[in-house]
């Protein structure tokens, strides 16, 4: 037995696919109505990665997305801003240069999406985004090689990657898609833990399969059985595929009553998100925001 079979047996990875599906319908038909209002929508807002990741972006359009969270305490002094925003590599000094508020900068990077690429490579780049200004990396695992068993290899370019973070926050994107079950993506979750993530994200958005209301529910309870075990407090972001306000609700429900108060906000609990912010707002107002 490796180390890894006798980690995963410590945790409870042989969670049913058909069990998931029927605890967030039981989740959701007790406790949705109660999230879904304004103070919900707002502190949904707060938790939001404002991500650009399109090849074709340009300087000119992340420096307008920038100005737009810059002035956003102008135009909504009411309303909290973002948590952070997020982007290539290559523009993470774009932002550094032009974010005038007290939010995180978060880069992509270690070959993102597909992390089909050297070690050597993941390692220089994670270090090159955070020397330009990046307080938070999010990176892929190296699905193939997790699919196939080799933990060991998944690991270990894992704990390179967080060492050459720095202090900034390393988040792991398990592609949860592409795992197929709920017993992989709990093995994923722990595998990324143990390996020192400070959060552990749902998915690139670049496969059809993102952020499902399953993944949510099988990380959240990763999770709490790490913290229970190690009492260390691991954050959480679903990415991808989030798009409306319903959808927003649905994912805070899950981690209000799998993780607790002490998750619900932007520290410990992200949303990968673009078009989100725009609709939550949309939601606030009572009528149509397309302020992003």
């Amino acid at each position: 037995m490796s180390k890894f079979d006798d980690l995963f047996k410590q945790y409870n990875c042989n969670i049913s696919d058909e069990s998931v599906k029927q605890d967030i319908d039981k989740i959701l038909a007790a406790y949705y109505a109660e999230n879904d209002n304004v103070a919900v929508y707002k502190q949904c807002l707060n938790q939001i990665d404002l991500t650009s990741l399109n090849g074709s972006d340009t300087d000119t359009e992340i420096i307008a997305m920038v100005e737009k969270v810059n002035n956003f305490s102008n135009v909504y002094p009411m309303l909290p801003n973002v948590a952070a925003i997020c982007v290539y590599p290559a523009l993470v000094p774009i932002v550094k240069e032009y974010l005038t508020e007290n939010i995180g900068i978060a880069s992509v990077a270690a070959g993102f999406p597909a992390s089909q690429t050297f070690i050597e490579v993941k390692v220089a780049e994670t270090a090159m985004a955070v020397m330009e200004g990046a307080t938070e990396i999010d990176v892929v695992i190296s699905i193939g090689k997790f699919l196939e068993g080799n933990y060991e290899e998944v690991f270990e370019e894992l704990t390179e990657i967080k060492s050459s973070c720095r202090e900034a926050h390393l988040k792991v994107i398990l592609e949860t898609g592409a795992l197929k079950s709920a017993s992989n993506i709990m093995k994923a979750s722990i595998l990324a833990m143990s390996a020192g993530a400070d959060f552990i994200k749902t998915s690139t958005g670049k496969i059809s399969v993102a952020a499902t209301l399953e993944a949510t529910y099988v990380m959240c309870q990763a999770i709490k059985a790490w913290n229970k075990k190690n009492n260390v407090k691991v954050s959480y972001k679903p990415a991808g595929g989030i798009v409306t306000t319903e959808d927003a609700v649905k994912h805070y429900t899950l981690v209000k009553e799998i993780l607790g108060e002490e998750w619900l906000n932007n520290t410990m609990f992200r949303f990968g998100a673009s078009r989100l912010a725009n609709n939550l707002l949309s939601s606030i107002e009572g009528q149509e925001v397309k302020y992003f």
